[in-house]
């Protein structure tokens, strides 16, 4: 009878578990689906405007001659690249889980960001470059004409630039009135999309451009100085090695599997620690799917008298432990003192990986 009892309440327990899982999963589905349809609608008005003025901004610079507007429609059209790649990529993140692919094609979007990265590190160099020539043998500047195209570019930009700010928190603050953890998500800033944010800097440096550009066709106009639009080109051209430098470098953490920025492993630990039934942490793993969408994995050590039924309600109350931290997909191992490879551990809450386990040491891919 008791037995009977037993199984029923671990059955009742683990489809209360398996429903939980189903309905965090689908609404995080839900709301990563959601919030890249707003970055999709501002992305879209963004490259249509940008598109459009760059021909007309080449067309300027080619007319006028100066290097500052060349080099701005150069950076505009990797903006466009840029904006249509960064919506491909979402769209594409969109596309479900396969067998092939265990978590999608959310990583996507890091790639296309790294190459955003990337492309914002080349221009700046071949800025650099023709900046360079400029000062050595400075060309005929029609100062009046690139003051007027680059003032219409500067606006553009801070259209667009609006735009996508205005629509990044828009986005955000959508996302905080569908949570069910208003009171921490108000403690805690949500990370930004590291796509998103390259293209945004790409419109950002791009603003540069033109204010650099607008104040060397002022000083050629007013002092007659040749050399302020070379000047100005290599301004840009370190605003934007700087910015690009910034995604590739955030962009290669995340595809090394490297920790997020705002969480800490120690905080971590102190979280599932805090758990009474929980004895040590180790082979704690924490890392980034893509922006915003952390996943964990971790060894936990109970008593080992503890029921399946306790462990299972166990890994239900640490997973929404982890969700305060912004961490939403989480896989814990649960295991005792007994257990033979436990021996092996030292009191290290990280391991190295590797493909064969080393003499002594039956935990076969850590080592410790």
């Amino acid at each position: 009878m008791n037995q009977n009892n037993l199984s029923t309440d671990e059955h009742d327990h683990n489809h209360h578990s398996h429903e939980y899982s189903h309905d965090h999963d689908d609404q995080l589905e839900s709301s990563s689906s959601q919030d890249t349809k707003g970055y999709q609608r501002t992305l879209l008005f963004s490259f249509i405007i940008i598109t459009g003025y760059m021909f007309i901004e080449a067309i300027g610079g080619w007319l006028t001659g100066s290097l500052a507007l060349l080099s701005d429609a150069g950076h505009m059209l990797s903006d466009a690249v840029a904006l249509g790649a960064t919506l491909m990529a979402f769209k594409i993140g969109e596309k479900s889980a396969t067998h092939q692919k265990t978590f999608g094609y959310k990583r996507f979007e890091i790639l296309v960001a790294t190459l955003n990265g990337a492309t914002l590190v080349f221009i700046a160099l071949m800025i650099f470059y023709e900046a360079i020539k400029r000062f050595n043998s400075p060309p005929e500047i029609a100062t009046q004409g690139m003051l007027i195209v680059a003032t219409v570019g500067m606006l553009v930009n801070i259209l667009v630039a609006w735009l996508m700010h205005r629509g990044s928190h828009a986005v955000e603050d959508d996302g905080h009135e569908h949570s069910h953890h208003s009171d921490t998500k108000k403690e805690r800033k949500k990370p930004a999309n590291l796509n998103m944010q390259s293209a945004y800097l790409h419109v950002l440096s791009d603003l540069m451009g033109s204010v650099a550009a607008i104040i060397a066709a002022l000083l050629m106009l007013g002092f007659g100085w040749v050399w302020a639009d070379a000047v100005a080109s290599v301004i840009v051209a370190i605003l934007i090695l700087v910015s690009g430098y910034r995604v590739v470098r955030d962009s290669v953490h995340i595809l090394m599997e490297g920790t997020p920025a705002n969480i800490s492993l120690v905080n971590v630990e102190q979280k599932l620690l805090a758990h009474p039934q929980v004895q040590k942490v180790h082979d704690l793993h924490v890392w980034s799917i893509t922006s915003g969408l952390h996943a964990l994995s971790c060894h936990v050590v109970v008593d080992g008298d503890m029921s399946i039924h306790e462990s299972s309600s166990l890994i239900a109350n640490l997973e929404q432990s982890l969700s305060v931290l912004g961490i939403h997909h989480a896989t814990i191992q649960v295991e005792s003192l007994s257990h033979p490879k436990n021996s092996s551990h030292s009191e290290a809450l990280v391991c190295d990986i590797s493909g064969q386990a080393p003499a002594g040491n039956s935990h076969i891919g850590h080592n410790h």
